[in-house]
Order: structure tokens, then sequence, then C-alpha cells
């Protein structure tokens, strides 16, 4: 490949080995920071669920030399690969976890690698080691994912951390390696190979593995790359390599990693952090519907089911997140009508909302059976520029309508560091004892000056004593 060796794919091979810690901004480093700690939660949390323990039973099963630790377990340990892949699905478990524009669950492909291969290297990275690396595979998945106008949309055909995701934990893990340019154009190449997951299993139990199987993925690439296994070192430049995955592929090289200000996506783009475990979407159905619940409330002094004749919702086109009828939590997960209605139901949308007895009450089903669903031209299938509208009408006449341009939490209108340590505390302390989830906070909030990121580790293993009976209650 004398010529496309040349261009973009040896432009990322490049970038990988060459950015250095002295290149990352406070904006950054803040920023990925933020992204870090909700991982951690988010994925501490979805230790609990049931998909997590069945993919942690059946890793359970192969052993290695090599050992790495599960997050908010004491006494588990796996081989580094198989620790990524749980560790990655406890992440995306719940649908908790960070999301980008383009669309994309940037964090959990990466971080999951990151920690899992720390571990298994003879010299412990710092912690700024970590941050680079971390940043490394934000900034490939979000290259990559400016490769396409289609992208930017709501996807439709396959789940994006499937084909991103895995090679920004080849990146990452590549750069934590120390690989050389050459290696990590091979990393990214056999990456490549391991990449695309179809949007059919959502709502399911299986789109979690979508994160796990990136960062268990990468994290095998970069480790295949570094003893020498070889791709196509054209992968991004083809439209029979990554160009596979988009009908609109456009790739461009990297930028000049080589510079002192160098500009990361990260900069500009930040990302949305979930204040419910669902869909992005569901984020701004669930503020509309508590606005137009406060309308009505406010209009006739309570709130009453059967004041209800009909709600109309306008959302953006998506046929994922349409389902009228949810029957598992995953399915109500990725339902307008579930949250919009639990949201008007109950007056708010909380992890308690997506079990079992929640999503079975009569009153619930009732409501469901009220509800219509439209899809106006002018409502955008993008996280970036989408609306969803509730309009409640009545029994006595008046409807009452709310509208959600942008929900709080989303890259707009960020969570206040505040709440987002909130947010991890609680999800975190189901889990840890109060000392790990003190450490996990300090030990982020100083990441750039922490000479031994093992001690984050520790942390994450400090478990509360109800720990083996909450593993079997969900087994």
């Amino acid at each position: 490949f004398p010529l496309l060796i040349l261009g973009i794919t040896e432009s990322f091979g490049a970038g990988i080995h060459a950015l250095n810690t002295s290149q990352l901004t406070d904006g950054v480093i803040n920023r990925s920071k933020r992204m870090m700690l909700d991982t951690l939660g988010v994925g501490l949390l979805g230790t609990r669920t049931a998909v997590f323990n069945k993919a942690l039973k059946y890793s359970q099963l192969f052993t290695s030399r090599e050992r790495s630790s599960v997050w908010g377990q004491s006494d588990i340990i796996l081989p580094p690969h198989y620790a990524a892949f749980v560790n990655g699905i406890a992440v995306h478990s719940m649908d908790f976890d960070d999301t980008w524009h383009p669309a994309t669950h940037p964090s959990g492909a990466v971080l999951p690698a990151l920690l899992a291969l720390a571990e298994t290297l003879p010299s412990q990275p710092s912690g700024l080691d970590l941050l680079l690396a971390f940043n490394v595979g934000i900034e490939v998945q979000g290259r990559l994912m400016r490769f396409s106008k289609e992208a930017y949309n709501i996807p439709e055909r396959f789940h994006p951390p499937s084909v991103v995701g895995v090679m920004g934990s080849a990146a990452a893990s590549a750069k934590l390696l120390g690989l050389s340019p050459e290696q990590c154009i091979h990393a990214l190449a056999i990456a490549a190979s391991s990449a695309g997951a179809p949007l059919a299993n959502a709502a399911t139990q299986t789109k979690p593995l979508h994160i796990g199987n990136a960062a268990r993925r990468g994290l095998e690439a970069a480790r295949l790359a570094q003893i020498g296994l070889k791709g196509n070192p054209a992968i991004l430049d083809l439209d029979r390599g990554l160009g596979v995955y988009y009908k609109d592929y456009s790739p461009s090289a990297m930028a000049d990693s080589a510079v002192r200000a160098y500009k990361w996506i990260l900069e500009d783009q930040d990302v949305a952090f979930k204040r419910i475990p669902a869909h992005l979407g569901m984020h701004w159905v669930v503020d509309a519907a508590l606005a137009a619940r406060e309308k009505l409330q406010n209009a006739v002094g309570k709130f009453d089911l059967s004041q209800i004749r009909h709600v109309t919702l306008r959302v953006p086109p998506s046929k994922y997140v349409n389902c009228p009828l949810p029957a598992t939590e995953h399915q109500a997960r990725h339902s307008f009508q579930f949250n919009a209605c639990t949201a008007l139901l109950d007056n708010k949308v909380t992890v308690a909302s997506f079990g079992d007895a929640q999503i079975g009450r009569s009153a619930l089903k009732e409501l469901l059976g009220k509800v219509s669903l439209e899809t106006p031209e002018d409502n955008l299938p993008s996280f970036d520029k989408m609306y969803c509208e509730v309009e409640i009408a009545t029994h006595q006449g008046p409807s009452y309508t709310a509208r959600c341009d942008t929900f709080y939490g989303h890259w707009r209108k960020p969570l206040t560091l505040k709440h987002l340590v909130d947010k991890f505390s609680v999800n975190a302390s189901s889990v840890l004892c109060t000392e790990g989830v003190e450490g996990v906070i300090d030990v982020i909030g100083n990441i750039e000056r922490v000479a031994d990121c093992s001690i984050l580790g520790s942390y994450l293993r400090m478990t509360s004593n109800q720990e083996h009976l909450d593993r079997m209650r969900i087994l």
C-alpha cells in the first residue's frame, strides 16, 4: 500500500504515538475527569444488574497469569480482557453512561480497557499517563465520527460504540502500552475487524455487550499489535475498511499532533451526562412531561389519571426508541411512551422506575393506552437539534402542552460539578463503602497529580458488606 500508507491511517498512527501530556489543556482535563467519574459511578451501579452478573459468571470460566480487577468486587479477578469486558458491560447495563455528539457513548469503551490494562503493566502508570491515554481514545472516536454526516443523527443501522468505541479502546490501549506509530496503525486495523453491532439488539440484554466488547476487543487489538500481528495499514482510508459502516464516508487526516497547541475535539464538543438510566432521547420527553404535568396540576389543583383523555408525544423519528408497550427494563429504557407516562404518573423517573413491579403497574398500562406518537417534520433525529413536546388532553376540555429543547445534563446545559458528584456518590454508594466512594472522588479529582494510578483500583474494590447478599439475590 505504498500510496495509502502516507495518508489518513498513518496520520492516526503517528498522532496516537506522538500526543503527550503537555498538550492536555485545562478544559480537556476537566471534562475528561468528569467523564471518568461518571463512568465509574454508573459502572459500579451496573454491577448490581442481571446482565452484568451473567457476563461475570461466564467470564469467571477463564484464568490467566495476568489478572485484573472487577469494579465493585473485593475478591474477584479476571484475565485483563475479560475484566475490561465485564466492567464495560456494567457501564452500559442501564444505559446510564455519557453520550457524545456525533452520537456514541465514548467513555465506557475506553476506561474499562485502560484500568484493566494498567494493572498488568510492570510499572504502574501515573494518573497523568492514564488521563492522556483516555483522551487519546476519546479523540480518535471523535475524529472517526466526523468522517460521516450520517453519524450526526440518531443511529439507524448499527450501535456507534461498537464501531468507533472499539477503535478508541485500541488507540487508548496502544497509547498506554507505548506502541510505535506502525504498531498503532495495526492496532486500529485489527480492532476494525471486531467492529459493528446491529441496532436490532437495542432494548435487549445484549446491547450492554456492545460496550463490553468494544473495551475488550480494543485492548486485545493493541496487545496483538504489540507482539507483531498486522492488518491493513490503510484501514481508515478505504471504503472497504472502516468506510463499510457509513454511506457517506469521507475520511480526513488527523491534525498534526507534533504542535504544542493541539486542538482536541473534547475542547469544542462536551458530552451529555444522564440523570435517568435510559436512552438519551428519553431525557427530553421526561422533562417535557414533567412540565406539562405541572401545568395541569397548577390549573386544576391536583393531578389524577382519570383527568387524562389522551397524551400526544411529538418526538423525532427513531424506530428503536418507539416502544408503545414495553415488557422489560431494557425495552422501557428505549421507550418514549414509557418514560413520558412514568413521569406523568410519578412526577419523576428514577433507577427504580425500570423495575418489573413499576413496569407492570395497571395504572401505567392504562395511561400507555392513551398515548399517540407524532414525528413533526421540523423535529430532526439529532441529539443536537431534536426536541420533545408533550400534550395532555383532558376530559374537561383544556389541553396542557410543554416542550423541551435542551434537558439539564445536555452539553448545552451541563450538570454542575456538585450534581455530577452527587450522581456518582448515589450510584457508587450502592456498592462501595464510604471510604471507597470518597477515595474515588478524590483520586479522579486530582488524577493529573496522582503518581500511581493503582490507588484507584484499590478504592474501586472497597465494597460494602452487602456485596455477596446482593449478588446472590440477583442471580
